[in-house]
């Protein structure tokens, strides 16, 4: 029978293959530096290895090396000898170590793991760090020699698809597996069983032609978050009258579709899609997770109340996949063909083996609902082949798993025309109004436009977000200001106008958690991205998670918002309160305000504060929260971000200063000074033009990029920069022939030789 053995324990681990250090996996070699917001953190190769006895083996058992992830690329050596290798960095492979294994009995095994950049493996940039190392952990799979398959794309070698009949009382569903080295001596057996473990159906198969179908009446349906029931299939192989392999999974029952007008539906019920993306890292230990670290982020999300989960922008583990079956999240599920495609051959091969990897390693988990092909992918560059290499995903994908939906993640700036629309089954864009540039009004606008030039396009919000530092806690809240409050704020728009959109066929705010990307440092906070709805470390919902807690959840509760505003300096004050209850009382220092009817979001103006402390009390049903704050003589500076940290009021129009004499004046390039025809890199490596650009992207989006968001852009020229600003409708302070002011600027600085 097959035997899965940990294999975690007692490795050793270096970075130049002389000095060694014991580490037990999951193990990041970059979980502090990861995050130090330089952008400097190690990529390169490092060392894993470990001495192991060959374990005891009946004759023909087969022993295999289950690497659960290797971030970005590995090999494996058995005693000295290369035996295998993956350059896919989030999916799991296997290696044959059978014929490798030493005579003597002792084992020495290592597995190079590397996480630099290399052109033919994605991702290739993007804003989050790419954490290199095994961490997932390993295994030890012991075999016989006839098996289910292991090596097929590190899947179980088990499928099921369920397919439910017109009138609903039966259920179709189709069984497959893979057998290596089959006979006329063995036999397949599949058994269902319900959540209880009652057996509900059966059949056999000759282990040469396992796949079979079988009829399951009156099924019970997976129903996402009203009713996430689980089946489970087993398949058995039997040799004669023994039981010699078995593999088993769980799987759901359910059918769905995307109306352009209508939104998503789940088993006929209509079923407003609206939750949150995630990543797979935290604080200090980077992506090396524990079961219990994603158990505890899938709680978090349950508890929000959200129904979709945006995995981003990667492969993420079984065990996480395994939570949202158990949840009921409907799942988006993508590959990291992420902000530039590489033009090396080679590229467009790895987007393709990893695809196929997400798809066969999670292919029977019911919240799976769509394959996501690309993020952003225009906003290094629309590069030759683009939209080719994405229709040839999408039919991949139609091929290997013909029962789920594609979808794509749209940059901001992609035009409404572009020839990326239409290869996808469903659409989604990543809009930023309101943060990186504009007011979050134009949210809705830019939706609705799109829907109404569009209306055969399915379209959804696959991120909006803003920061949200909890340190900041401004009194007149804005944008940019990195505050709790402007991010709640920003929320409570955009929650309340995805509600009223049933188009919208889902949404999912960026973040669910603070992640990080070490290339960051803005807000005072260096090395991650601070969209979270909860902190980093997982021990702060940061108020803009109440706010959606009241949009989603079933649960009574009520919340008082600023609390972490506790020194206030005014004789009164405006308090906030999130409930999904009709009514609100508000009492302060005994005193009683309300009851307050509302929807959601309920304001309490003009709060009187004594001197001292006050006591805040909220209630709303049986549900009750309290907050102390103290009224001080004087705001506490740190409540406020520095000025040369800010965004927004703090900005100038760069064009006020600039020489306007070239308004009228032809644009001229030379090999010797920059232009606008250069790209992002190029200027970004002279201060004097970074600051021509900075000065410009300032005026016209309010807001002041610096050099390590301005580098996802770096095979752009500033021309596309422009281009891309006049399509998001940020052109109110950009004036009349603006690139030939800005050209003229840079044409008086001169490259170096």
């Amino acid at each position: 029978m097959r035997n899965t053995i940990n294999f975690n324990d007692n490795w050793f681990f270096s970075k130049d293959n002389i000095h060694w250090e014991n580490v037990t996996l999951p193990h990041t070699w970059n979980a502090v530096d990861g995050m130090n917001g330089k952008g400097e953190y190690y990529r390169g190769g490092c060392f894993y290895a470990k001495e192991f006895a060959t374990p005891p083996l009946y004759e023909n058992t087969k022993v295999y090396l289950e690497i659960l992830a290797a971030s970005l690329s590995s090999k494996v050596l058995l005693n000295d000898v290369e035996i295998g290798s993956h350059e896919c960095g989030f999916s799991s492979y296997t290696v044959d170590l059978t014929p490798h294994l030493s005579e003597s009995g002792v084992n020495h095994l290592v597995i190079r793991v590397d996480n630099s950049e290399r052109s033919h493996i994605y991702p290739q940039m993007a804003d989050f760090t790419f954490y290199g190392g095994l961490y997932r952990g390993v295994n030890l799979i012991l075999l016989p020699e006839t098996h289910f398959d292991v090596s097929f794309h590190g899947a179980k070698g088990l499928a099921v698809t369920s397919e439910i009949l017109k009138n609903g009382t039966a259920a179709i569903l189709h069984l497959n597996s893979w057998v290596t080295n089959p006979s006329e001596d063995y036999t397949v057996r599949y058994t269902v069983t319900d959540r209880d473990g009652n057996c509900v159906a059966e059949a056999f198969r000759p282990s040469s032609a396992p796949k079979t179908d079988i009829l399951l009446s009156h099924p019970h349906l997976w129903q996402g978050v009203e009713d996430p029931y689980l089946y489970q299939l087993t398949a058995t192989l039997i040799y004669r009258n023994e039981t010699v392999d078995e593999v088993c999974d769980r799987f759901g029952i359910r059918a769905f579709h995307v109306d352009p007008e209508k939104g998503f539906f789940l088993n006929g019920k209509p079923l407003m899609l609206r939750g949150v993306s995630r990543h797979q890292d935290f604080l200090y230990k980077g992506n090396a997770l524990t079961p219990e670290d994603h158990k505890k982020d899938a709680d978090l999300i349950h508890e929000i109340g959200a129904n979709t989960v945006r995995l981003a922008h990667y492969q993420h583990s079984r065990e996480f996949y395994d939570f949202c079956d158990e949840y009921g999240f409907v799942v988006w599920a993508e590959i990291p063909y992420i902000s530039s495609q590489n033009n090396d051959p080679a590229a467009h091969e790895n987007c393709r083996q990893q695809m196929l990897d997400l798809i066969y390693q999670n292919y029977n988990h019911p919240s799976i609902c769509f394959w996501g092909i690309s993020n952003e992918i225009t906003i290094g560059g629309e590069k030759p082949g683009l939209v080719e290499n994405h229709k040839d995903l999408h039919n991949l994908v139609k091929s290997a798993d013909p029962s789920r939906l594609t979808t794509i993640a749209h940059v901001s700036m992609l035009p409404m025309d572009s020839a990326l629309h239409g290869i996808t089954d469903v659409e989604s864009y990543n809009h930023y109004f309101g943060w990186y540039g504009g007011s979050y009004e134009k949210n809705e606008e830019w939706l609705d436009e799109f829907h109404s030039c569009h209306p055969h396009i399915c379209l959804g919000l696959s991120e909006y977000g803003a920061e949200g530092i909890i340190t900041y806690q401004p009194d007149e809240p804005k944008c940019r200001d990195y505050s709790e409050a402007y991010q709640a704020e920003y929320h409570e728009h955009m929650a309340k106008i995805l509600m009223e959109r049933p188009y919208i066929w889902s949404s999912h705010v960026w973040n669910m958690f603070d992640f990080g990307c070490a290339a960051r440092n803005e807000g005072g906070t260096a090395g991650r991205n601070n969209k979270g709805l909860v902190t980093m470390d997982r021990n702060i919902k940061k108020d803009a998670f109440y706010l959606y807690k009241a949009y989603w959840s079933r649960e009574p509760f009520v919340h008082l918002c600023g609390k972490r505003y506790a020194l206030r300096a005014s004789e009164s004050t405006v308090i906030k309160v999130y409930s999904n209850t009709p009514l609100v009382t508000l009492s302060v220092n005994g005193v009683s305000y309300g009851p307050l009817s509302g929807d959601k979001v309920f304001v309490f103006e003009n709060i009187p504060l004594k001197k001292g402390f006050n006591y805040i009390h909220a209630t709303a049903g049986s549900c009750t929260d309290t907050m102390t704050l103290e009224r001080v003589d004087e705001k506490p500076e740190i409540y406020t971000l520095p000025q040369e940290e800010g965004e927004g009021d703090g900005v100038t129009n760069w064009f006020e200063q600039a020489d306007t004499n070239a308004l009228n004046t032809p644009m001229e390039f030379s090999a010797e000074h920059y232009s606008v025809c250069d790209t992002i890199q190029d200027i970004l490596e002279n201060d004097d033009a970074y600051e021509v650009l900075a000065g410009f992207l300032s005026s016209v989006t309010g807001m002041k990029l610096n050099k390590s968001m301005l580098g996802m852009m770096r095979e752009k020229t500033l021309l596309d920069m422009a281009g891309m600003v006049g399509s998001m409708g940020n052109t109110d302070n950009i004036p009349e022939n603006a690139l030939q002011i800005v050209n003229d600027a840079l044409a008086h600085i001169p490259k170096e030789q």
